[in-house]
């Protein structure tokens, strides 16, 4: 039992077209209208006022720059006359002058102070911690070994 099947005839662009009008008619659907040619709007670029703002922004820039110019110039100025002053009156200072004459008809006599006489003693070199040295003979020499104790170098 062998059934052919027949091959679908391939449908040519005007029977599809033909299908898809009758489509569209049984559901109601119309094509759209033709859109008229778009013209293009008008637009501003505003390279004009961003170039007149960078103008301005400039200009507050030099002005800025130009008066600390001037204000720097105003300070190194006092600074110089400040140091001017500063030189004439060392100069002024050390000009050199004779010392005075002693006054030969007052001499100088020396007087006894009234503060007491210093009392000399004694060095005493073990009372610094009596637990961190050891006995300290006249013939040895001593170094320091640890932090508390003195060791005699041999």
């Amino acid at each position: 039992m062998e059934r052919s099947h027949p091959k679908p005839a391939l449908k040519t662009k005007d029977q599809v077209k033909d299908k898809y009008s009758k489509i569209c008619m049984n559901i109601g659907y119309t094509k759209p209208a033709a859109k008229e040619n778009t013209k293009p709007q008008e637009f501003k670029l505003h390279t004009g006022q961003r170039a007149v703002k960078r103008a301005m922004f400039n200009y507050s820039v030099a002005t800025k720059f130009y008066l600390l110019e001037i204000q720097k110039k105003q300070v190194e100025k006092v600074q110089k006359m400040i140091e001017d002053e500063e030189i004439r009156c060392l100069r002024k200072e050390m000009v050199p002058k004779a010392q005075l004459m002693p006054f030969f008809d007052r001499p100088f006599f020396p007087q006894r102070s009234n503060r007491p006489l210093t009392i000399p003693r004694e060095p005493s070199f073990r009372t610094v911690n009596s637990k961190c040295w050891s006995c300290i003979s006249e013939n040895e020499l001593y170094y320091f070994h640890h932090a508390h104790a003195w060791n005699p170098i041999k």
